[in-house]
């Protein structure tokens, strides 16, 4: 299988799942806003179910983000963080070009993403606020992990 990478300075960006570090992605999500504490179980389940990018300097996992998608129609973009150190210095955006120019996820209709505070690194790829929030419709449980934990 081919995998799709960008490399700029001392940074690459990679669909190799083999090089995924599940428990620095694991240890991220679970104490982000998003996901406090969501099992390791359920995280691998979801990268397993998605087109996942890793950010990299050298070896070590600095990034990552996933893509759920039909690779037809629609992709939703999830999970995406940036270790503390390495923010600013333009992985995010990296992270970004990858997985917009990425093969098979080209001629898509719609691509969508929630963020409560990363407008200004998706507002450059073209994202904004939906056209017609009044036809969006989702069940939230935002407490959920918390639920399964105890």
């Amino acid at each position: 299988m081919v995998h799709h990478t960008l490399r700029t300075g001392g940074t690459e960006v990679s669909t190799d799942p083999a090089r995924l570090n599940i428990d620095i992605i694991h240890g991220f999500l679970s104490r982000s806003h998003w996901a406090e504490c969501i099992p390791r179980e359920i995280v691998e389940r979801s990268i397993r179910g998605s087109l996942c990018f890793g950010a990299y300097r050298g070896e070590a996992q600095i990034g990552f983000a996933r893509v759920i998608s039909d690779r037809a129609t629609y992709a939703y973009i999830a999970d995406v963080f940036v270790l503390e150190p390495f923010r600013g210095d333009g992985v995010g955006k990296l992270l970004m070009q990858c997985i917009t120019s990425h093969p098979d996820l080209q001629g898509l209709r719609r691509w969508s993403l929630l963020t409560r505070d990363a407008h200004g690194l998706y507002r450059p790829f073209g994202f904004d606020v939906p056209r017609h929030p009044e036809r969006y419709m989702e069940i939230s449980n935002p407490d959920i992990y918390r639920k399964l934990n105890k």
